[in-house]
């Protein structure tokens, strides 16, 4: 079942309090979200303490221009893959001010799926500067809002989790 409105605001509430409590603020960098991770964030009141910036870069020229993912990346291994959320997340923290990066990139669908990545294969990587980033791969199921909504709250998840 797809998280609700109300289950991504909570996601985003217990988020924004764990970036202010310890004095972090967050850079989103969103593909297959198109900046609702950032909406999320900034739809709490006093999001303006601990939220930075968000980057939606859907295209390969933007995910290069405004994350510094390299283009070998992107021909080797595609925009949906570990080593180009990887990317996007430390390129986040390098182009903002933030110190917690969270990046997405995945398939929505209804089409753009492979035998390889199938409609809802989302990469969710996070990432706090100076540390290593960490990446998880999903499956989620659904329509284009059902796997987008399970992929905002697997990146708010993860933010808490740390």
């Amino acid at each position: 079942m797809s998280p609700t409105d109300a289950d991504l605001e909570q996601l985003a509430i217990s988020v924004g309090q764990q970036l202010n409590a310890q004095r972090d603020r967050l850079v989103t960098a969103e593909s297959c979200t198109g900046g609702w991770i950032a909406k999320a964030m900034t739809d709490i009141a006093g999001s303006s303490d601990w939220f930075d910036c968000g980057m939606a870069a859907y295209s390969y020229e933007a995910k290069q221009a405004l994350l510094g993912v390299r283009p070998q990346t992107l021909e080797t291994f595609g925009a949906v893959s570990r080593e180009t959320v990887i990317e996007m997340v430390s390129g986040a923290l390098v182009n903002s001010g933030a110190s917690v990066a969270v990046a997405v990139t995945g398939i929505a669908g209804p089409g753009g799926g492979s035998a390889d990545k199938p409609v809802g294969t989302v990469w969710v990587g996070w990432k706090r500067r100076g540390g290593y980033a960490r990446a998880e791969v999903f499956h989620f199921d659904g329509d284009r809002d059902a796997v987008r909504r399970q992929t905002v709250a697997a990146a708010l998840q993860g933010l808490i989790d740390g």
